[in-house]
């Protein structure tokens, strides 16, 4: 059959995982859809894992079915096809279903024999896996973007809330914005946005004028902005929360205050409600660079297809840390967890990244704007952390 032409990242985890170096794209094998066979292709979890004296096992929890499973998949797919990419052979990827329990999971991939642990993709299902491995002490590193998860070996590779409002709020700043109000929802990441707001806006030499939250009906979200405008003047609005809910809030925000800058999250990067509501003229919100997700996803679809989820870069780049480590790390030897903390940071398709004190990623990001119809990058994600 012939193969269609599908850009990959053969050259990226070894010319690109230490800062400062170009990317390169090459060509790659079509995979087709369903399981693959391939010689560095996870086996099965029921399967008999043959002995692996020159090649390191590494786990990958994720859902295979359930709410969560078509991300998971995407996620599997996406480790498969960064092994592919780099023609890996040190390293033998093996996928856990945590569809029926995260801790049955963990137990299946530490008596396999892996040493370090990818997944899995929510916060509550990382603190039980970690209650697993930490005695086996097998690091995990987790695609959840709950930080309140990380630490002894647990580290977050997630979009992290905190980061991104702190990107903006810090760019607003340096715009000339002085004073900030929030919007923020009920729950968990309400709560966590909006301590990222006080955190973001005092770092950043502002003022919060108030903070008011709702519970997502409708009814609740007018209170709330009603409260919010009587707290005083404000420049600029952190909605923490969808771009569904930024839509129905900002028309309520922007009476009598046409000029209000409304600022977004991570949650805002990809929906099309942004660019096409009115009221959202203007607004500005940080998320990951797209520059290398354009090819990333053409190579995917020709793989398996149909597009992966955005999240499904979490799956590559995992793998090409995994690599890049793995100069340094002899096979059948504990995972060397310390040099995830390597200060100069690494380098993946959604840029470059790294690891602090506390095993929450940090990231650089860009700063966009809905103007027009359309969204533009103001601020390009830096290309080098300056600490």
């Amino acid at each position: 059959m012939e193969q269609p032409k599908a850009p990959a990242f053969r050259t990226l985890w070894r010319k690109s995982m230490t800062l400062g170096v170009t990317a390169l794209l090459s060509a790659c094998t079509v995979v087709p859809k369903g399981p693959v066979e391939t010689p560095n292709a996870p086996p099965p979890p029921t399967a008999q894992l043959p002995a692996d004296e020159g090649r390191h096992r590494v786990a990958l929890l994720v859902p295979l079915s359930g709410p969560g499973g078509a991300v998971g998949q995407a996620l599997a797919n996406a480790t498969t096809m960064a092994l592919l990419d780099t023609n890996a052979t040190k390293i033998r990827i093996t996928t856990y279903d945590t569809s029926s329990g995260p801790a049955a999971a963990a137990a299946k991939a530490l008596a396999d024999g892996n040493r370090l642990i990818l997944g899995p993709m929510l916060g509550d299902d990382a603190l039980v896996v970690a209650q697993t491995a930490r005695p086996a002490h097998v690091p995990v590193i987790s695609y959840t973007g709950d930080a309140g998860v990380a630490g002894n070996d647990v580290f977050v590779m997630g979009a992290v809330p905190a980061q991104t409002i702190a990107r903006e709020v810090k760019y607003a700043r340096a715009q000339g914005l002085t004073r900030f109000a929030a919007l923020m929802p009920l729950g968990n990441y309400g709560e966590r946005a909006g301590n990222a707001t006080i955190a973001a806006v005092r770092a950043a030499g502002g003022t919060l004028v108030g903070m008011e939250s709702y519970d997502r009906s409708k009814g609740s979200l007018t209170a709330a902005v009603r409260r919010l405008k009587g707290r005083g003047a404000f420049d600029a609005v952190v909605i923490g929360d969808t771009a569904a809910m930024a839509a129905q809030a900002a028309p309520l925000l922007k009476i009598a205050a046409p000029h209000l800058r409304i600022l977004g999250n991570e949650l805002w990067a990809g929906e099309a409600v942004v660019a096409r509501t009115p009221a959202l003229n203007g607004a500005w919100f940080a998320a990951l660079s797209d520059q290398r997700f354009g090819r990333f996803t053409e190579s995917y679809k020709a793989r398996f297809g149909q597009p992966p989820y955005r999240a499904a870069t979490l799956g590559y780049d995992s793998v090409l840390l995994t690599l890049r480590i793995a100069r340094e790390w002899a096979p059948g030897t504990p995972f060397p967890t310390g040099r995830l903390l390597d200060r100069g940071g690494f380098l993946g398709l959604d840029g470059i990244f790294r690891f602090n004190a506390n095993q929450v990623i940090e990231r650089a990001l860009e700063v966009r704007e809905a103007r027009g119809g359309a969204i533009n990058v103001l601020s390009p994600a830096p290309t080098r952390f300056e600490d």
